[in-house]
């Protein structure tokens, strides 16, 4: 029969949650713990195929963690794998080679756990009778800023051969260059399949052989790694046959959600339209929760109690939210702008003449951009280490960030304005 095996990374085994809207309990819990059930479905995963092997290609842990129940659910679920005979190979990755928990914890002698030199471990007959070949090497450091494919072994002749790699590859947004290497690179290896890690966005770069995967992780837990997380069951035949199949494997799935909300001009036709956007991305969703976060857009004369109001709008939509069930709002970002005023040749008023004040002098200004910066910097100065890339992880991002920030901070104050303005007005009517 073929070798067969489930192929993951990046599962980051009760990862500290990391997102401010996870401040609801009942949510915080959900997420909390869904590390460990992605991982508990990728085991069982194993179980019902009958798989050969589970490789994991990097970063089962999440940097500096100590937690000795962290080790203790892992090795009970490998433990699972090898009551039934199931072999598990493990990269450690750059945030495994920051934890203790990769040098003290004992497992099962199934589990193969690569080290910092190559290795490559032969399974006799293990695809339809010819022999299959693990190979793998682990981060030894917390960075790999060299190619580590060099230091591996060659490719077996008349075996197949697999490799187990965290790797960056040519680079990725939101991802530090780790032991980069090119897709040529491992092509010209002569394996017939790569178990990639790192990147936490599934890519099948290659699907016959050679298949170089990159499975993404199993569980994301922020808005940053939304949609839906999965595994990768691979099947090997004895003449180099690849087979590929995604299994989901996540408890919650985060995604960003748009309402379009041009030309609405009633407060619950805008509420219906965000009720109606929840439901169908609840429909699409492949997890069990949805984890949404909303952003209107478009031009609208609701555009400023939508900002002034927002406490209200969040309660709108988690209200709505609640009614669907299996769905959460982590936040509603309002990016609607005041729909146009007909022009009647009547001076502007006040608010419209700050609003462009704003952004045609003082935002612009350098001073007050310096400023702006060194409120950031000082802020930034005062996160915990885990918050800080909230702010940008470059210079480029920084700015960016920033500049959102101001654009963002003005449109709250001139909201409050509007608002202001229009009740005087009301007032004395």
């Amino acid at each position: 029969m073929p070798f067969r095996f489930v192929h993951t990374a990046d599962i980051h085994l009760d990862s500290p949650l990391r997102s401010l809207a996870l401040r609801d309990e009942t949510l915080a819990n959900l997420i909390g713990t869904a590390t460990r059930t992605a991982f508990e479905r990728t085991v069982s995963l194993c179980l019902e195929e009958r798989v050969h092997a589970l490789l994991i290609a990097g970063d089962l842990y999440d940097g500096g963690q100590t937690s000795m129940k962290t080790a203790r659910f892992l090795a009970a679920q490998l433990s699972r794998l090898d009551a039934e005979g199931i072999r598990t190979f493990i990269a450690r990755g750059n945030h495994d080679a920051e934890s203790r928990i990769t040098a003290e914890l004992v497992l099962p002698d199934s589990v193969t756990v690569f080290s910092g030199r190559a290795e490559a471990h032969t399974l006799l007959g293990a695809a339809d009778g010819r022999d299959v070949v693990i190979h793998g090497i682990s981060f030894r450091d917390p960075h790999a800023p060299e190619s580590l494919l060099p230091k591996f072994k060659a490719a077996v002749p008349d075996a197949l051969n697999i490799g187990l790699l965290h790797t960056s590859l040519g680079g990725a947004a939101g991802h530090d260059p780790y032991a980069p290497c090119s897709l040529a690179d491992l092509e010209a290896t002569g394996f017939d399949y790569w178990a990639l890690g790192h990147v936490h966005a599934r890519a099948v770069h290659r699907e016959a052989a050679p298949a170089i995967v990159m499975p993404g992780q199993p569980q994301g837990r922020d808005i940053n790694e939304a949609g839906p997380k999965s595994v990768t069951l691979a099947s090997l035949s004895g003449d180099g046959g690849v087979t590929l199949a995604e299994h989901v494997t996540a408890v919650a799935q985060f995604e960003r959600v748009a309402v379009d909300a041009t030309g609405v001009e009633d407060w619950r036709d805008l509420v219906t339209a965000v009720g109606e956007a929840l439901a169908a991305a609840r429909s699409a969703a492949a997890c069990d929760h949805l984890v949404a976060r909303v952003r209107l857009r478009g031009p609208t004369p609701l555009a400023w109690r939508a900002r002034v109001d927002g406490a209200l709008l969040l309660a709108e939509a988690q209200a709505r939210a609640e009614r669907l069930g299996g769905v959460w709002v982590e936040s509603v970002d309002n990016d609607t702008q005041p729909a146009a005023a007909p022009d009647t040749g009547a001076e502007a008023d006040p608010v419209s003449e700050l609003r462009a004040l704003i952004h045609r002098e003082v935002a612009p200004s350098p001073s007050f951009q310096a400023h702006a910066r060194e409120i950031a910097e000082t802020l930034r100065g005062q996160l915990p280490k885990e918050c800080t890339a909230l702010l940008g992880e470059d210079e480029e991002s920084f700015n960016a960030i920033l500049s959102g920030l101001i654009e963002e901070g003005a449109r709250d104050v001139l909201a409050h304005l509007h608002g202001g303005a229009r009740r005087d007005g009301e007032g004395g009517a």
